[in-house]
């Protein structure tokens, strides 16, 4: 083997070398790029988890403190409900001793009713100190949201739709409606005349 030859050798030995360290460089750079790669990824993901763990966390705190202030605001709800039938029938009651016949010889009526109507007023005065306030109706333009219409009332002085008769009243809890009032809508008077029935001949 000549000189020549053997020198070529060697320079194609070492451009091999050569070409095997440039790919070996770029795979280990590759493998590299790939590596920031996923570990950007996996932050990016860390910070998405994240934020939707804190804004879930968020949403959670609103929802405890709105349960907390209607608990607080609203807490007594269903005991004012139960309540309005102590104030009912003290208002049945009143009614009731008032158009009794007997009782309304007796010397001692105005007394009675007088008492009834402290026990009443006082039951009022509590219910308002708690927020529990009676629903304004009669002359009112009737409110599905607010009222119960129970009858329709033919009236042609009022316009249709206004409230002339309160049945039962309603009251409110706060910004909460407690109980609808139950009340009498007015209405047109019917044009409708009554079909006189004709004679048969005889």
């Amino acid at each position: 083997m000549s000189i020549m030859e053997d020198k070529n050798i060697q320079n194609n030995t070492h451009q091999n070398e050569g070409d095997e360290n440039n790919i070996d460089e770029k795979k280990v750079n590759s493998e590299k790029k790939t590596q920031e790669l996923s570990i950007k990824d996996k932050l990016k993901e860390s910070d998405e988890k994240l934020l939707r763990s804190l804004a879930e966390i968020e949403n959670q705190r609103r929802r405890f403190e709105k349960e907390l202030k209607d608990a607080f605001e609203y807490g007594g709800f269903h005991l004012a409900k139960e309540s309005l039938a102590l104030l009912d029938n003290i208002q049945r009651a009143k009614i009731s001793i008032k158009n009794d016949q007997d009782l309304k010889e007796s010397k001692d009526l105005d007394k009675f009713l007088n008492n009834f109507e402290i026990i009443e007023k006082d039951l009022i005065s509590i219910f308002e100190k708690n927020k529990i306030k009676k629903i304004n109706s009669v002359k009112e333009k009737f409110d599905p949201n607010l009222h119960q219409a129970m009858l329709e009332i033919e009236d042609d002085s009022v316009e249709p739709g206004v409230i002339i008769q309160e049945i039962q009243p309603g009251y409110m809890f706060g910004e909460r409606l407690l109980r609808p009032s139950f009340v009498g809508v007015s209405k047109k008077k019917s044009d409708k005349k009554p079909e006189k029935k004709e004679k048969k001949e005889g």
